[in-house]
């Protein structure tokens, strides 16, 4: 019989789902899923209340052992949080690209399973509410506007630009294609009509009403970074001390880019090894980038199972899809449902590439396949019992994005990148990491450059300089530039949520190393890390702790 608190997280979950559909559909929740996310105030005053009433419920209950300790504290700061989020009219003003509610919505459909003419008949149903979800979504907005209460321009007209691209009868006309013509297809069909409607009435609304009025500031200021920020972290953290300690691992990274570009090729500069790689280490066409991924995938399972983890069968298999239209600027993973019907998969943007650089993409692959993103969040789906089912369904981003680059370094220390361009691609990767700290950080709250810095790319910040830094300094690759700085200034937090995770994870091995000496055991230690589930950064190391004793 579970725990009282076992069983409070079980309540919230289904409640939760009920309430939010879409996001029900993401988490990969078992059993019948409504079509619907309700996005209008009203909606979201909903979901806040609940999260206030478990709260309440969860304050009236003691933890009878570890395990219900470990899920009381998730849940209660999970929701203490999303609380402060609500309370603080940010629901009235969730407009960002590109990785927001369009992409949410749109993604969705592509996460639904299609096993049977039930489960299409829903994909129908999705389609059909789509018009009715962003129309809720606008009053939101608007209401937020009469409040004074607004998103940045350029994430209202990046946001547009994306509608538009949504709203192109391709998009979702390859939905119904891929069913045929069964008994649903007339629903499909009529459902991805009212869809490609409702993303161009919401360009055309964000362009010509909302755009208009939207804040010209890309910045959010210190409260609203805080209240961000505790979303993505699970922990309320030095800022100032966490902005300064990026622009040093950036210097060291790039003193060690600068090493291994000589290892690429001698006498050359960063960019001209850059350079170099990008003209020798390619693949050509979509086929064979797909076919590229798929097995770098399948190599690290094969490489890991049974040496540094212990992998369990369901999780043996990552699926690949590539994003021909796509407008985010990096690849992402969504887990597997929570009956591990639906399969972990990566998604990676083509953005009209048809050449592309595989050197730098392998430890993209480590990082969202595994030992990254699929281990960890398939791994307490399959074999943490201990675990609260608000666990298993829920995550904090500096815990998983945190791991996610430990899985580059570990893979690193493993000689996995076996020619001087692969590692050069880790490394310049985690440069762009540190990158986004300063960036996220000191944009955000309107930080000085050090004085060295600001020689070199001016005193304060403004998108144009994050821009700069992040194409010169961060090394991104040009179709990724653009969208990655949108994504910044409209998810303000989360950016620094992966350099700031993996300084946690890291310490967090130190810390077990040095005080079991000897006795330290790097496959143990990896098993008990996974099996912990997602934790805030602010009780990471004290939980490992814990699990090891």
């Amino acid at each position: 019989m579970p725990s009282p608190i076992f069983q409070l997280c079980d309540q919230h979950v289904q409640r939760s789902c009920a309430l939010d559909p879409v996001a029900a559909t993401f988490r990969g929740v078992a059993g019948e899923i409504a079509a619907e996310t309700d996005y209008r105030p009203e909606g979201y005053a909903a979901r806040a209340d609940q999260a206030r009433d478990t709260l309440r419920q969860l304050g009236q209950l003691s933890p009878a052992d570890s395990a219900d300790r470990v899920a009381a504290d998730h849940l209660r700061e999970r929701l203490e949080a999303e609380v402060a989020w609500h309370d603080s009219g940010e629901p009235l003003r969730l407009l960002r690209a590109p990785f927001g509610m369009l992409q949410t919505l749109r993604t969705s459909i592509d996460l639904m399973p299609r096993d049977s003419e039930e489960q299409w008949r829903a994909v129908a149903a999705r389609l059909d509410a789509m018009p009715r979800m962003l129309a809720g979504w606008r009053e939101s907005l608007a209401a937020g506007a009469s409040q004074g209460l607004l998103a940045a321009r350029r994430q209202a007209v990046a946001a547009a630009a994306q509608a538009e691209r949504y709203a192109d009868t391709k998009t979702f006309d390859s939905v119904v294609a891929g069913y045929g013509d069964g008994p649903c297809h007339a629903e499909l069909a009529a459902g991805a009509r009212a869809a490609h409607a409702g993303f161009a009435e919401t360009a055309a609304w964000l362009r010509q009403e909302y755009a208009p009025r939207a804040g010209a500031t890309d910045a959010v200021g210190p409260e609203r970074y805080a209240i961000n920020s505790r979303l993505s972290l699970g922990a309320d953290i030095d800022l100032r001390e966490a902005y300064e300690w990026a622009w040093q691992e950036l210097h060291r990274l790039e003193a060690e880019l600068a090493a291994e570009a000589q290892r690429v090729r001698p006498g050359a500069t960063i960019a001209e090894a850059i350079a170099h790689l990008d003209a020798t280490e390619f693949v050509v066409g979509l086929d064979a980038y797909r076919g590229w991924l798929q097995e770098r995938h399948d190599q690290a399972i094969a490489a890991l199972d049974g040496v540094h983890f212990d992998i369990a069968a369901p999780l043996r298999r990552v699926e690949v899809v590539t994003q021909e239209n796509s407008a985010a600027g990096s690849a992402s993973y969504t887990p597997p449902s929570e009956d591990l019907s639906r399969p972990g998969r990566t998604w990676w943007p083509v953005a009209g590439r048809e050449r592309f650089g595989v050197w730098a993409e392998l430890t993209t692959v480590f990082h969202e396949g595994v030992p990254g993103h699929h281990l960890q969040l398939g791994h307490v789906l399959v074999a943490a019992a201990g675990l609260s089912r608000f666990a298993r369904v829920s995550r904090v981003s500096a815990h998983s994005e945190g791991w996610a680059l430990y899985a580059e370094r570990l893979a690193d220390e493993l000689g996995w990148y076996a020619t001087p361009g692969q590692r050069l691609g880790m490394l310049k990767a985690s440069a762009l990491r540190a990158a986004r700290v300063v960036i996220d950080i000191g944009l955000h709250l309107d930080l000085p450059l050090p004085p060295a810095e600001a020689k070199r790319h001016g005193d304060r910040w403004s998108f144009e300089t994050a821009t700069e830094v992040l194409r010169d300094r961060g090394r991104i690759a040009p179709h990724r530039l653009h969208p990655e700085v949108v994504r910044y200034c409209g998810w303000p937090g989360q950016a620094s949520s992966y350099k700031l995770g993996e300084r946690a994870w890291l310490a967090a091995r130190a810390e077990a190393r040095s005080r079991l000496g000897g006795a330290f055991d790097l496959k143990r230690w990896h098993t008990q890390a996974l099996a912990l589930g997602p934790v805030g950064l602010a009780t990471l190391t004290d939980a490992l702790r814990a699990a090891s004793d």
